[in-house]
C-alpha cells in the first residue's frame, strides 16, 4: 500500500461502494486501478471478511471451509476507507446515503453492491444457505452414508437463486451415496427446458448424461409445492413425488432501500454501464440488480462495467464499455470438476461449451479481472505467514 490520502477531502470525486461480497471487492480494486488519485473510495459493508462462497457447496462433504479474506485487507488494496455498516436508504437529490447505524456519508457517485435478500422458498425443506452450509446439509449427508435416507429430492424455486449449486449439491451427495455403497433414489425438479438451460444445449446435453450416469432423475419445465413433510407436488402434470428429504434453493428478492427505485421483486434496474435508469449517479451491480442470472463472475463484470463508467465521471481517459455478459463456471461434481462457459443475450446462452479442461491455467469459481489475481495473491501471502 502506497501513502496515498484516503481522505474524502480536496478535489476527488466522492464514490461510495455498498456491499462486502464478489461486485463491491471487485468494484473497489477497478476503480482504483482506472482512476487513481481521482476518487477518494469509501467501502460500506457490515462483514468483516470477504468469504469465497461458490466452494461452501462442499463443505457438508468434509472439505475445509470457505477461504475467508479479511476486507480490510482488500480495502486497503484499493485505497478505500472501510466504513463497517449496512446501507439503509439513499437520498438522490442531496446526494447522500444513510447506514443502518443512522450516519449520513455524501458522495458524488453511490455503487450498490449489497446482494440480494434470500428467503426460503418451502416451509418442508432444507433450504440452501451458503453462509452456513455444513449446518444445515450435515446431518443430511451423514443420514445417507449411514443408509437411513432412500428418497432425496433436489428442487429449484420460481424466484430462484443461479441453480448451478443444486447440481453440485446432487452430484456430490449421489457420489456420496456411491462411495458408502447405498442405494438412494435421487429427483431434481426444475423450471428450467433443461438442466442448466442458460448454457445452451450442447452444456445441457452432456450434463443430462452425467446426471443419468449418476442416477439423479430430473424433471424439467416443472415447477413443484410441498404441502407437507415429505411430498412434493409437481405441475403441469399433478405428479406427487413421497421422498425423505428434500433440498432446496431460496427464492431472492432485492433487499428494501428507501430512495433507491426499484423493478419486479424489489431488484435494482441498470443500463449497460451499471446505472440506474433515470440517476445519473446511482450505480448497481451483483445480485441486487434485476439481472436474472446470480452469479459471481457476471456480478464481477457489471462491477467493472459500472467501475468504468464512474471513473470516465471522474476524469479517467477511458471510453467505458458496455456489460456484455460472459459466464465461465466451474461445476463440481464427485469425480472432476467441468468447465462451462457461454456468452448470454437475452437471458439464454448461446455458444456455450463445456468440458474436462480449464480455458485457462489457473481456473477460478469466480472469474474476476481485478479480484481474481488479488485473492491468488492474497492467499499465496497468507500461506507464506509464519
Amino acid at each position: 500500500m502506497n501513502d496515498r490520502d484516503e481522505s474524502n477531502g480536496g478535489d476527488r470525486r466522492r464514490t461510495l461502494i455498498a456491499g462486502g461480497g464478489v461486485a463491491a471487492a471487485e468494484a473497489a480494486l477497478a476503480l482504483d486501478d482506472l482512476a487513481g488519485d481521482r476518487v477518494a473510495i469509501s467501502l460500506i459493508a457490515p462483514n468483516e471478511h470477504f468469504v469465497y462462497r461458490p466452494l461452501a457447496v462442499r463443505e457438508p462433504f468434509g472439505y475445509r471451509p470457505a477461504a475467508r479474506f479479511p476486507l480490510a485487507e482488500l480495502a486497503a488494496a484499493a485505497h478505500a476507507r472501510l466504513v463497517p455498516a449496512t446501507l439503509a436508504g439513499v437520498d438522490p437529490q442531496r446526494g447522500v446515503a444513510y447506514t443502518g447505524d443512522g450516519a449520513q456519508l455524501p458522495y458524488d457517485d453511490l455503487l450498490i453492491a449489497v446482494g440480494a435478500a434470500a428467503r426460503p422458498r418451502y416451509e418442508h425443506a432444507l433450504t440452501i444457505d451458503d453462509r452456513r452450509l455444513d449446518e444445515i446439509l450435515h446431518g443430511l449427508i451423514q443420514d445417507v452414508e449411514e443408509g437411513y435416507v432412500k428418497r432425496i429430492a433436489f428442487l429449484a424455486a420460481g424466484q430462484a437463486a443461479w441453480p448451478l449449486p443444486l447440481y453440485e449439491l446432487a452430484l456430490l451427495t449421489a457420489g456420496r451415496a456411491f462411495d458408502a455403497d447405498v442405494k438412494v433414489e435421487f429427483t431434481l425438479v426444475t423450471p428450467e427446458d433443461a438442466p442448466l438451460a442458460i448454457f445452451g444445449s450442447e452444456v445441457s446435453a452432456r450434463l443430462g448424461e452425467i446426471l443419468d450416469a449418476a442416477g439423479i432423475s430430473v424433471i424439467t419445465s416443472a415447477w413443484a409445492e410441498v404441502p407437507h413433510q415429505g411430498e412434493i407436488r409437481v405441475s403441469p402434470g399433478g405428479t406427487t413425488l413421497r421422498v425423505d428429504r428434500i433440498v432446496a434453493l431460496p427464492e431472492l428478492f432485492g433487499p428494501p432501500l428507501a430512495g433507491v427505485p426499484r423493478a419486479e421483486h424489489g431488484f435494482l434496474r441498470t443500463d449497460q454501464h451499471g446505472r440506474l435508469i433515470d440517476n445519473q449517479h446511482l450505480f448497481a451491480a451483483g445480485d441486487v440488480t434485476e439481472l436474472p442470472i446470480k452469479h459471481g463472475g457476471l456480478a464481477a463484470q457489471q462491477a467493472d462495467a459500472a467501475a468504468e463508467a464512474i471513473a470516465a465521471e471522474a476524469g479517467a481517459p477511458l471510453e467505458p464499455r458496455p456489460f456484455t455478459p460472459l459466464i465461465e463456471a466451474i461445476l463440481l461434481t464427485d469425480s472432476a470438476p467441468l468447465f462451462i462457459s457461454a456468452h448470454i443475450s437475452g437471458g439464454h446462452g448461446f455458444s456455450g461449451r463445456i468440458s474436462e479442461q480449464p480455458p485457462v491455467r489457473e481456473p477460478m469459481k469466480i472469474a474476476a479481472r481485478y479480484l481474481s489475481p488479488y485473492l491468488r495473491q492474497h492467499a499465496a501471502d497468507m500461506e507464506e505467514r509464519p
